[in-house]
């Protein structure tokens, strides 16, 4: 398996936080809950703390919403 460090690891975890954002902003039959949750999880292993997930949490919310709040 590959090590992704740097700037990849931070494209990942960026990814997965938008993906995430993405699939619960998707109501109804065409959600993807189980991708979500494994993403979820995935995105636990990659952020060591509550502070960067927040960091990847409000980069998520701009990317697919334009708002930061």
């Amino acid at each position: 398996m590959a090590e992704i460090t740097g700037r990849e690891l931070h494209l990942v975890k960026k990814a997965l936080a938008i993906a995430v954002l993405a699939i619960e902003r998707q109501p109804g039959p065409f959600q993807s809950y189980s991708d979500m949750q494994d993403m979820k999880g995935l995105l636990d292993l990659l952020v060591p703390g509550d502070t960067e997930l927040a960091f990847y949490a409000r980069s998520a919310r701009i990317a697919v919403t334009g708002n930061p709040g």
